[in-house]
Order: C-alpha cells, then sequence, then structure tokens
C-alpha cells in the first residue's frame, strides 16, 4: 500500500492529535494476548448450540427432543415454546424469535438449543433431535416475491411479501424534467454479499442464582457485538429480566463490519441455557452459521431516471429500488430509506424522487454492512452519470465537478451538509492518476487481447446517524473520566472497538486535553454495568459522538487541573497549556508542575476527581417530514477513486492494478490509523467489485465456507494510494470526520466505469466476473454497445396506491392494503428492453 506521508503533515498546535501511532491495543493483538468471547473458560462450563432448519420455507409440525435429552452429559434443551417473546433491532420490525415456534423461514433458522457437558456430546445431541416439516414453497429472488404474494413468508409484510414501501418527491419532478435537454434512464443490480470478520460470532453468558433476590439472580453476557447496548435490551426484553440484573460485555471483536450489529438468537439462548442450569454456557458460530445467519449487503435492483442540460447540470432525478431482505426484517426498514435519501449529499439536485421497496424472500436475513445501504445505490449513480458524460460528449469528471454539492448548505431533502472536501479528493485522484490528461479512449492504444481503462467516481457517507434506533432526548454517546491521585487516568465509555481503532482515539483525546501521553490511560470499553450508554460500533459515529463526549468530560477535568496550576504557579489560568504529563505556563515554559502534583492538589481542593461528558446530534440536521430521521447526521464525509484496470478479452480476467483513494476525514486524529481504515475500505469495495457474492440454488447457500466464498488475498488486491484530505469540521471532535466505511464506496463504480473504458462495454452488476465479460464481449459483437449481464424481470404492479398515500411536503404514510388488485395505480417499472438512451 503506497501511503503520502507527504499529507499527512501536522498544521495545528496539537501534541498528540494529528500524529501517527500504534493503536493503544496493538501489542495484546499482535501477540495473541488478547482475549475474545471464544477464548473465555469459566468453571463448569456447558457447551451450546443451535440446531437449525434444513429448509428454506416450511411448517413446524412436531419436535420431538426426547432422544437427545436421553443422551448422557445434554444437561438442558429449549424450544421455541420456552422463548416465545419476539425481538429485532429496531422497534418497527420486532419479528425474530429465538428459536422458532410456527414455521421457519430460511435454512438455518433456529429450532432448538443444546447445552452439554463436552462439544462431542453437543454435536451428537444436535443430530438426536427429531423435527417433522411441512414443506412450503420458497421464494428466492425479488422477482418471486413480488410475483407470489399468496406465499406469505413473514407476518410482518403489509401486502403480499412487501416489508417496506417509501416514496418522496423533492422539488418539482415534471418541471425538472421538461427542463432538460436530455434524459436517461437505467438498470442496474448489485449482489448481496457477507462480511467474512475474521472471528466467528460467539457468546458465554453465565448466570449467578441468588434465592433472595426476586429474579433469581443476575445474568452476565459476554459476546463478540458491535452492540452490547442494544443486545442488553433485548436480552432483557425476551428473558423478562430487569436490565438492572444483566450485564453484557463486549471483549475483544475480531472483526464485525456491521455483521455483529443485531442481537442474535446464539446470544438470547446461552442466556437462557445459563439461567436454566446455573452454570456457564458458551455458544460459538461455526463459519458455515456465519454465513447463515449472514445480515449482510441486500440484493438490490436499482432504476434511475436523470434529466441533464447540455452543460452538464443535473435538472432532475428519479431513483427507484427494489431490496431483497431475507426472511426477517433486521436493520431493513432503515436500509431501504438509506437507498434513496443520501444521493442528494453528494451532487446537487434541485428535484429528487425515491421509490423504496423491500421484500421478503426465504434468505438468511440481510442487515447492515459496511456503507449500509449506502453501497448498492452509490454504485448505480456513479456508472449512471458515467454514462451520460459520455452521452453528453463530457469528460465525466467535469460533470461531477460541475454539479459538487457545496460546504455549508442544505439539501433539497433538507439535510444539513457542513464541511465538504468532494472537490479536493476528485482533483487529488484526477492528478495522481492522469486521469484528466489521458485519452479516455486508451483502450484502442492497447495492440494485444489485454486492454486498459481508467475509471473515476465519488461518494459520500454519514458521521452516524441523527436519530438513535428508539428515538428518545438521550445522549448518543457518553464518557467517564477518574483521576487517581497517582496520576492514573481511567476513561469510561461504552463503545465497542471492532478493530477500527475506537478505544485508541479516545485514548488519543483524553491526553491531548489532559496535556499527557496515551500511555496513562487505563480504558474501559463496552460493558454495560461499568460504563455509560453507547449505542454501538455502527453507521461510523464512534469518533464523532464519543469523541465529542470525551472531549467534555475530559475539559471539565482541565480546568480544575489548571485552577490548582494557576495557583501553585502563580499565573492566570488562561496562560496556561499542558503537554509531555506537564502544566506550563506558555510564556514561561520553565515554570511548571508534573501533572500528577496537579491531579494531588486538585483532590485536595475538590475531592473525587471524576467527570462525565455526554453528547447528542444537533436538532436541526434533517427535514420536517414524516421518515426524515434516516439519512441526516452530524456531519458528511466525501470519497473519490480511480481505479485502472486491465482486462483480458480472450479469457475475461479482470485485474484491478491501481487504486488512488482519496478521503475528507476532516482532521486526521492518528493518520495512520485513518490511512488503514481507508485502505480496508478500498479492500472491501474491491473484493465486492470483482468475485464476491451469495449464491443460493434450490433454497440453500451454495458456497457457505471461506474455502468457496471467494474474497481477495494480500497477493489479489491492488496497490493503493491512499490521500488524506484534512479540511477540519467545525462540529467535529478535533474537527475530525468518520473514515471507516466512506472510502469503500466510491471503490466499486470507479473499478465498473474503468472496465467500460477499457474494453467499451458495461455490465451493470456486480461482480463483474470473467464469464459476464466474455458474455459481454460476445454479444457487442465489436460494437461500442451497452450489455446488461442479468435484465431484471420485476413482476407487475409493485407500486399499489393503497399501499403508499401520496402527500404534499414529501410524505409518505403506510395505511391498509385495498383487498381488490383492481385498485392498485400501475406503477410498474418500466422494462429494460424499451429503456430510452442512446446506446454508446
Amino acid at each position: 500500500m503506497k501511503e503520502q506521508l507527504s499529507d499527512y503533515k501536522q498544521p495545528h498546535p496539537y501534541s498528540i492529535i494529528g500524529t501517527s501511532r500504534p493503536k493503544v491495543d496493538a501489542y495484546p493483538k499482535v501477540t495473541g494476548r488478547a482475549l475474545y468471547s471464544d477464548d473465555i473458560m469459566l468453571p463448569r462450563m456447558l457447551y451450546g448450540g443451535l440446531l437449525r432448519s434444513p429448509h428454506p420455507h416450511a411448517r413446524i409440525i412436531a419436535i420431538d427432543t426426547r432422544p437427545a435429552l436421553d443422551l448422557p452429559g445434554v444437561v438442558a434443551i429449549l424450544t421455541g415454546e420456552d422463548l416465545p417473546q419476539r425481538f429485532g433491532i429496531l422497534p418497527s420490525s420486532q419479528d425474530e424469535l429465538a428459536l422458532a415456534i410456527d414455521k421457519v423461514r430460511y435454512v438455518g433458522d433456529p429450532v432448538a438449543a443444546v447445552a452439554a457437558l463436552d462439544p462431542d456430546t453437543l454435536e451428537q445431541a444436535i443430530k438426536l433431535i427429531e423435527v417433522e416439516y411441512e414443506v412450503l414453497p420458497a421464494l428466492m429472488s425479488i422477482d418471486e416475491a413480488l410475483a407470489h404474494p399468496e406465499v406469505k413468508i413473514n407476518d410482518e409484510a403489509r401486502i403480499g411479501n412487501i416489508h417496506k414501501a417509501v416514496s418522496y418527491e423533492f422539488g418539482d419532478m415534471e418541471q425538472g424534467f421538461t427542463e432538460a435537454d436530455y434524459t436517461r434512464e437505467d438498470w442496474f443490480y448489485y449482489e448481496g454479499n457477507n462480511h467474512a470478520p475474521i472471528e466467528e460470532h460467539a457468546c458465554v453468558a453465565n448466570w449467578e442464582p441468588n434465592p433472595a433476590d426476586p429474579e433469581g439472580g443476575k445474568l452476565t453476557l459476554w459476546s463478540s457485538t458491535q452492540t452490547p447496548h442494544y443486545v442488553h435490551r433485548e436480552v432483557s426484553k425476551v428473558l423478562k429480566l430487569s436490565p438492572s440484573h444483566i450485564r453484557v460485555i463486549a471483549p475483544n471483536v475480531g472483526g464485525g463490519f456491521g455483521g455483529k450489529s443485531d442481537p442474535f438468537s446464539h446470544e438470547i439462548c446461552a442466556a437462557e441455557l445459563a439461567r436454566r442450569t446455573a452454570r456457564p454456557v458458551k455458544i460459538t458460530c461455526t463459519r458455515e452459521e456465519v454465513f447463515l445467519t449472514h445480515r449482510g449487503r441486500h440484493p438490490v435492483k436499482m432504476w434511475i431516471k436523470t434529466g441533464v442540460k447540455r452543460d452538464g447540470t443535473l435538472t432532475a432525478m428519479h431513483f427507484r429500488s427494489f431490496l431483497d431482505g431475507g426472511a426477517y426484517g433486521s436493520y431493513g426498514i432503515a436500509t431501504t430509506y438509506y437507498t434513496g435519501v443520501l444521493q442528494t449529499v453528494t451532487y446537487k439536485l434541485p428535484c429528487y424522487k425515491f421509490e423504496g421497496m423491500r421484500l421478503f424472500t426465504n434468505k438468511p436475513p440481510c442487515g447492515p454492512k459496511r456503507g449500509h445501504g449506502t453501497t448498492q445505490p452509490r454504485y448505480a449513480v456513479e456508472v449512471h452519470l458515467d454514462k451520460l458524460a459520455h452521452d453528453l460528449g463530457m469528460n465525466p469528471l467535469a460533470l461531477r465537478q460541475h454539479n459538487l454539492i457545496e460546504p455549508y448548505t442544505r439539501t433539497i431533502n433538507g439535510l444539513r451538509v457542513t464541511s465538504c472536501a468532494l472537490g479536493k479528493c476528485l482533483e487529488q485522484v484526477a492528478d495522481r492518476s492522469h486521469f484528466t490528461t489521458r485519452s479516455q479512449d486508451r483502450s484502442r492504444q492497447d495492440t494485444g487481447p489485454v486492454r486498459h481503462g481508467l475509471g473515476i467516481a465519488a461518494s459520500s457517507y454519514i458521521c452516524g446517524a441523527g436519530k438513535p434506533i428508539y428515538w428518545n432526548d438521550m445522549p448518543h454517546s457518553s464518557v467517564q473520566i477518574r483521576l487517581d491521585r497517582g496520576g492514573g487516568v481511567t476513561v469510561y465509555c461504552g463503545a465497542t472497538d471492532i478493530g477500527q481503532g475506537s478505544t485508541s482515539v479516545l485514548a488519543y483525546i483524553v491526553a491531548e486535553e489532559l496535556g499527557i501521553t496515551p500511555e496513562h490511560i487505563h480504558l474501559e470499553t463496552a460493558d454495560t454495568t461499568l460504563t455509560p450508554v453507547d449505542l454501538g460500533s455502527y453507521s461510523s459515529r464512534v469518533t464523532f459522538m464519543a469523541g465529542n463526549a470525551a472531549i467534555s468530560a475530559a475539559r471539565k477535568l482541565r480546568e480544575r487541573l489548571f485552577e490548582v496550576a494557576a495557583v501553585r504557579l502563580d499565573v492566570p489560568t488562561e496562560q496556561l497549556n499542558a503537554a509531555d504529563n506537564i502544566i506550563y505556563d506558555e510564556e514561561d515554559p520553565g515554570r511548571s508542575l508534573p501533572f500528577t502534583l496537579a491531579v494531588q492538589l486538585a483532590e485536595a481542593r475538590y475531592g473525587g476527581l471524576v467527570s462525565s461528558g455526554s453528547y447528542a446530534p444537533p436538532d436541526n440536521i434533517h427535514g420536517d417530514y414524516k421518515g426524515a430521521g434516516v439519512g441526516p447526521s452530524p456531519a458528511y464525509s466525501y470519497s473519490a477513486c480511480v481505479a485502472r484496470v486491465a482486462v483480458d478479452c480472450e479469457t475475461g480476467e479482470l485485474t484491478v492494478e491501481k487504486l488512488w483513494l482519496a478521503h475528507d476525514v476532516g482532521q486526521a486524529l492518528n493518520p495512520l490509523l485513518v490511512a488503514g481504515q481507508v485502505e480496508g475500505g478500498a479492500y472491501m469495495g474491491y473484493g465486492e467489485a470483482v468475485m464476491e457474492q451469495q449464491i443460493f440454488r434450490k433454497g440453500r447457500h451454495k458456497i457457505p465456507s471461506l474455502l468457496d466464498y471467494k474474497l481477495p488475498t494480500t497477493l489479489d488486491t491492488p496497490e493503493i494510494e491512499t490521500i488524506l484530505i484534512e479540511e477540519p469540521d467545525l462540529e467535529g471532535p478535533f474537527g475530525g470526520k468518520e473514515a471507516g466505511q466512506g472510502p469503500l464506496n466510491p471503490v466499486i463504480p470507479a473499478i465498473a466505469n474503468a472496465v467500460y473504458d477499457a474494453i467499451d462495454v458495461r455490465i451493470d452488476e456486480t461482480p463483474i466476473t470473467p464469464d459476464k465479460i466474455l458474455q459481454a464481449l460476445k454479444a457487442a459483437s465489436g460494437a461500442r454497445t451497452q450489455i446488461r449481464a442479468v435484465k431484471p424481470s420485476i413482476a407487475p404492479d409493485p407500486w399499489p396506491t393503497r399501499l403508499i398515500k401520496w402527500e404534499p411536503n414529501a410524505q409518505a404514510h403506510i395505511i391498509e392494503p385495498a383487498s381488490n388488485r383492481d385498485q392498485f395505480k400501475d406503477y410498474t417499472m418500466s422494462d429494460p428492453a424499451t429503456l430510452k438512451g442512446r446506446n454508446i
């Protein structure tokens, strides 16, 4: 990886912030000393596991657990009747059961849970449980779910298998398209894929019985989760235990990428098995179970219609998305909104209309994956804009630059934009890749079968959601800090470090504020009993939100330390500064006292030194209409990417030779960690673009193992040139913004656009594999043509009038469906064969 360290200069007066340094927990992780959930061993511990459905859709007729219970070494077995309370991560999607009761909805749906003395007995017991099923028809795609509303998958569906349908219109769309000199329509398909974290899901539950306690005791649950606060909430609900009797701890987490953001059946079952047996219970999922529980990227079909003037000015955009949600809700309602809501944050759109629909299918439930709901539409929009640029005879870079959103503005759908350095991101990747000076028809210069091309794309992402999952007026993140008289500093925060370095960021921020080195700081994180509430590690929220909370807490202590130091040194407090574990007079640095002495003086004067700080996003960052709660963020990050590819026209082999990736990070709190996050996003985007996909055959996941699921290795990964663009955000911690998810989004469309530049044909679906390239080249027959590897075939009437009630001011209300389909207005998406827009 090539990092532009010359860009990481420190033009600010900080001593810790802006410097490249290792993570505070790097040593235990690289030496194997760090403990993960599966490493936890407790006395008298039992081993737990789940029996999962072999059918994608079936009614449960009977379950016989007696053969398993008779097996020596089996201690307890649970079935659905033992845990009848429904749960879910969103309050609007409480549709899951820890163990299925009436029917199963995907291969892998849990049916029974077993606790045994050892893993071998556990495996044997699971096989002995007898389940009688009545197999039902399985719907395995968006098209099938729309075409067969009589096959009801999930009772949460409003009509047929439609989980959620939303529609918003901003501005005068008819006028916007009338003002356009040219209009183009396109279809795209983005395949679903899995997070594939290196650590499988695992948990250990321990029940401490207490006969004097009305609830019988207290539960401790260690789990590989990104959201201990929400797991705590759902375990309390399902087990009917008071929240005060439950403690959830997230130890070291070996990667999540969104896949560990839900509460899961194995966590709830382990907790209940521990309560029933009064013994610790560990459940560790196999890699196959990780694929079967999934919660990964939604497969999405998208249609875009955009109007543009001859000079490239966008006049209107109409965007439709169809999401394959799998069997349950997960974060799916939010994902549906996210597929449409952020198009306006990247480019100025005077008129915008979005229609989104999520369908239930008999697949494992989809959820959030790095970029949550924005990766698929960003791919479609950026390729669509490239087509518009070619139609107009414009440089694709120039079209983007002409329509960039401006900083400190509001979008047509009411989102508040603060800092925005997307223009600089585009300039940097274009200059370093020579995109602006090289011919866009380079493929004609290649004499052999291998053709080369460059592609460009831009994107945006959020720095945390503007609203919590359960709407309330409480902080999104809180931090507590305690100083001890020996100079020790302990920071308490509920945020979960899933490898992105959030624990290190907290240490850097507190160290900067107190003028000490990070090594002085002890961190307690992700423990619902010891630490204040933080909503979790998702939506790139931790640096911005927990970071601001940490600043608030640290400054309260800093004020007290400076007050006593000012008295001891006989200087005004405003003349003091702190660095390198010393508080000193800025005008006479020799006049100073050690940090530890200042702590002792402050404790003698004030008593115990403890402070807290909290953060919640401002209220004025979204529009005033129903549904405006998805999309707003206290700040948006921006990224741009140029990809250089080589395509072998004889074999179809696609090689991504290099990626130039610029990210608007606001202020890099630790440039080394930011560069690592950007490169990690680039790596994941590259994998999704060229190889990753979830394939199902006859209702089953065809490749539920890392031997078969194609992931890029270090040998596959292209050279990545990382460019950090620093324009501090006025509201971010020390000006910082997110870097964990946004950099992924422009990589996929940049590669797709580079493939077109190389071979003169387009493949409007992911992943772009050799067989699709050969198919496209064969169909093109040497002509400069647009090829779709798979044409969507949407069923009729996907937009029933009675499902969506149109209102002024962009509101959409879900109401009861009509019983007569003749009352439905025809909102059928256009057949791809009739789409207008000239071939190029």
